[in-house]
């Protein structure tokens, strides 16, 4: 399995997408699912299908409780970290 770096915006800063699940260990319990996720950039689109990246959650725009990063190969949540 090949999984590219951490995703970067077009100016090499990482990304950081809403994860809606209430807790991280909510997140790891959806491995090999999909991702349930908000965009939270006005400069175009974060996700990916293959790949890794830092999500927040519950909540990217009122509520950090926790972060997170997650490998998606294929559109599923193949770990998180």
């Amino acid at each position: 399995m090949v999984v590219a770096p951490l995703v970067g915006n077009k100016n090499g800063r990482y990304v950081m997408m809403g994860a809606s699940y209430k807790t991280k260990k909510e997140l790891k319990a959806n491995v090999g699912k999909h991702l349930n996720y908000v965009e939270t950039s006005m400069f175009g689109k974060e996700y990916t299908d293959n790949g890794k990246f830092c999500v927040v959650g519950p909540c990217a725009h009122t509520n950090r409780k926790w972060y997170a990063e997650v490998t998606m190969v294929n559109g599923l949540i193949a770990k998180v970290k």
